[in-house]
C-alpha cells in the first residue's frame, strides 16, 4: 500500500488555507484518493502539491495562473518527449544512410 498524508495534516504542517487544498482538487490539478470521509494525497504527488503551494503563497499566482502554468509544463514536457523520439529516428535513418 502506498503511503498517503491526510488533508488535515497538509494544512497544519504547510499552513495552508484548506479551502486552497479543496480548489486544487476541484480543479483537477491534484488527484486524491478518500477513505471514510478523509481526503487523502499519496506522498508520491507531494511534489506537485508542494510546487502549486509554492507558487501560490510566495509567487501569488491564483488557481487560473496554476491551472495554465500546470498545462504549459505538460505541454512542454509532451514536446520534449515528441523530441527526443523524432531525433531518435533521425538517427536511426542517418546511421543507416551512413552504413549503405
Amino acid at each position: 500500500m502506498s503511503e498517503k498524508i491526510s488533508r488535515e495534516e497538509l494544512v497544519k504542517i504547510y499552513k495552508i488555507e484548506i479551502t486552497f487544498f479543496d480548489e486544487l482538487v476541484d480543479s483537477g490539478l491534484l488527484n486524491i484518493q478518500t477513505e471514510d470521509e478523509i481526503r487523502y494525497l499519496m506522498y508520491e504527488d507531494l511534489p506537485i502539491f508542494e510546487r502549486f503551494t509554492n507558487w501560490h503563497y510566495d509567487l501569488e499566482i491564483n488557481l487560473p495562473g496554476l491551472e495554465v502554468i500546470h498545462e504549459m509544463l505538460k505541454k512542454m514536457e509532451d514536446l520534449k518527449q515528441k523530441n527526443r523520439e523524432l531525433m531518435g529516428k533521425l538517427s536511426a535513418i542517418s546511421d543507416k544512410y551512413e552504413d549503405g
